[in-house]
C-alpha cells in the first residue's frame, strides 16, 4: 500500500513539472517577443573597502581591545588616497564576445578618469577570433589615448589574441607559471569533399571573384585556393607582428613572433613581460596608496529567461525527489 501510494505521488510531482514547464515555456516565448534587446548595468564594487573590513577583522582577532582601539583610530587619522585604481576583468574567449562589457565599462573609467589614476586589466584568453581581438585591444588603447596609465595582470594566460591585447600596457604582470606569447595565426576547417563524391553527393558552389572563396568545407580544394588562403594567414601574421612591435619595441620579434608560448619566467627573458607578479600582489600593494575600485558591466537577464530558470528549477526539484521515492521504493 505504502509503494503504491509513492508511486502514485511521484507520478503526480512528474505531472505537476510537466504543466509548470509547459507555461513557462509559453509565457517566455510572450514575454521574448515583447521585450527588447539585452541590457546591462554597470557594478562598481570598492575593493579598498572590502581589504580594509579584512584586515580589520583580523586585526581584531589578533590584538587585545586596548591595542586594537589604538589601531583603529590610526586608521581613522589616515588621509583618503587621492589616486585610483581602476579595476577591469577580462576572460575572453574564442569569439571574444566578453569585448560588448569591455567597452562599456572602459567608457565608463574614461567619463571620470584622470592622468593621476591607473587602470589594472586581469586579463585571461587563449586568443581566438583576429576581428574580435583586434577589437578589443583598440578598447584597451582607448585608455592609452587619454594618456591614463594601463597595467595588465596575467595570472593563468594571455596567449595570441589575449597578448595582442596585453601588449597595449605600459607595463606588463604575470604570475610565474603564466602562458604568454603566442604571436602567431591558426586556421583549420575538416573537408567532406571526398566522403560526399563516395556517396554521389555533389556541392555546387558559385562565387564572383577568383578569390571569393579559398578553400572550403564541402568543395574541392584547389592548390592554387590552398596557396592563397596560406598567403592571407601570413599577411595576418605580418599585421599581428607589427601591431605587438609597435607596442612593445623591445621585443626582437623573429626570437617571440614563432607562434610559440612561454611561461612567466622565460617571458621576462624575453621581454614579453615586465615583472614577474600576481595581480592579487600588486592590488594588495596598489592598496596602501591608492583608491581601488572594481568596474563591471552586468548584462541583466530577461524575464523569460528568469522564468525558464524557474521552470528548470522546478523540474530537478521534482526529478530529484521522484529519485528519492524511487530510492526508498
Amino acid at each position: 500500500m505504502e509503494v503504491e501510494f509513492l508511486y502514485q505521488y511521484g507520478l503526480f510531482l512528474a505531472k505537476t513539472a510537466t504543466v509548470v514547464i509547459a507555461v513557462a515555456v509559453i509565457v517566455a516565448v510572450v514575454l521574448s517577443a515583447k521585450q527588447k534587446a539585452k541590457k546591462g548595468e554597470l557594478e562598481f564594487n570598492d575593493l579598498s573597502e572590502d581589504y580594509a573590513d579584512l584586515t580589520a577583522d583580523l586585526q581584531q582577532q589578533l590584538l587585545d581591545k586596548k591595542a586594537f582601539k589604538a589601531w583603529t583610530k590610526n586608521q581613522k587619522q589616515k588621509d583618503e588616497p587621492k589616486e585610483r585604481l581602476f579595476v577591469l576583468d577580462f576572460n575572453g574567449s574564442m569569439d571574444a564576445h566578453e569585448v560588448e562589457a569591455l567597452r562599456e565599462e572602459v567608457t565608463a573609467v574614461l567619463a571620470v578618469a584622470t592622468e593621476t589614476d591607473e587602470v589594472l586589466i586581469r586579463l585571461e584568453s587563449p586568443g581566438g577570433v583576429v576581428h574580435g581581438y583586434g577589437l578589443a585591444a583598440s578598447q584597451l588603447d582607448r585608455i592609452k589615448q587619454q594618456n591614463i596609465r594601463l597595467t595588465v595582470a596575467v595570472d593563468k594566460v594571455a596567449a595570441s589574441g589575449g597578448y595582442m591585447m596585453a601588449c597595449i600596457a605600459d607595463r606588463i604582470l604575470a604570475a610565474p607559471f603564466a602562458i604568454v606569447g603566442s604571436i602567431g595565426v591558426v586556421a583549420q576547417l575538416p573537408n567532406f569533399h571526398k566522403l560526399l563524391k563516395k556517396n554521389h553527393i555533389d556541392v555546387e558552389q558559385f562565387t564572383a571573384g577568383e578569390f571569393k572563396r579559398t578553400v572550403t568545407v564541402f568543395a574541392e580544394n584547389t592548390d592554387k585556393g590552398r596557396e592563397k588562403f596560406q598567403q592571407e594567414l601570413e599577411q595576418t601574421h605580418i599585421l599581428f607582428k607589427d601591431f605587438v612591435f609597435k607596442h612593445r619595441p623591445v621585443l626582437v620579434m623573429d626570437q617571440v613572433a614563432t607562434g610559440e608560448h612561454w611561461f612567466g619566467y622565460q617571458a621576462l627573458d624575453l621581454n614579453l613581460i615586465d615583472q614577474l607578479q600576481t595581480s592579487d600582489d600588486y592590488l594588495v600593494q596598489q592598496f596602501k596608496t591608492k583608491k581601488v575600485v572594481q568596474v563591471k558591466y552586468q548584462l541583466k537577464r530577461k524575464l523569460a529567461e528568469k522564468v525558464g530558470l524557474a521552470a528548470s528549477s522546478a523540474l530537478t526539484a521534482s526529478l530529484n525527489k521522484l529519485s528519492q521515492l524511487s530510492f526508498w521504493r
